[in-house]
């Protein structure tokens, strides 16, 4: 694995944006639905050459689709959908049953197993999106509907770089969220009379 610090290591200007936008100060609304996830999913998908990228949360056994991107022909899956976890490709990816990064879907030895889509999936890359207390969120993705050959460990790498900003997004929004629940029981506290405690 590179790193940005490599003397022979040139990173590119996608891997710059994320970079920045890894210490940037994250602003005020939904993680997932505006602010600098979805630019980054969008233009991984663009820079990539896939045609679906999304972003999932695991709910209660299964895989909810919290954030989609896709280009002019790759509306197979909407926000908001689910499915059972056990039937995806991304709970084999975090088992380790299928790896992070597949060229040609079909040709895996353990093709027949894979879970049935109801379209096509040529290359695939996945990884988790791994919460800083250690819980995994969910998966950010993205697949191609033809078989890849190009697709290398840096393209994975920028995979890997998006799932820790959307972590780190999500974690933030938690955060601010909590501060405002024990904010508001803290104000409850000290408007609640004695006798009513």
């Amino acid at each position: 694995m590179h790193s940005l610090y490599d003397h022979d290591y040139a990173p590119d200007a996608f891997e710059v944006r994320v970079s920045e936008l890894l210490v940037a100060t994250p602003d005020h609304s939904d993680a997932l639905i505006s602010g600098a996830v979805p630019e980054v999913l969008r233009q991984l998908r663009e820079h990539l050459r896939m045609d679906v990228v999304f972003a999932s949360e695991f709910c209660d056994g299964r895989r909810v689709f919290r954030r989609v991107e896709t280009g002019p022909t790759g509306r197979v899956i909407e926000v908001g959908q689910s499915e059972p976890l056990e039937q995806s490709f991304c709970q084999r990816v975090i088992d380790g049953r299928l790896p992070q990064l597949v060229n040609d879907v079909a040709a895996l030895p353990d093709f027949a197993d894979l879970p049935p889509t109801p379209f096509p999936i040529g290359a695939h890359l996945s990884t988790p999106v791994v919460l800083a207390d250690g819980r995994i969120y969910g998966t950010l993705c993205c697949f191609s509907f033809a078989l890849n050959p190009d697709l290398k460990e840096r393209d994975l790498n920028k995979l890997r770089m998006s799932a820790r900003l959307t972590a780190k997004r999500i974690d933030e929004q938690r955060a601010r969220e909590a501060d405002k629940a024990m904010a508001g029981w803290t104000l409850e506290q000290v408007q609640t009379p004695p006798h009513r405690r």
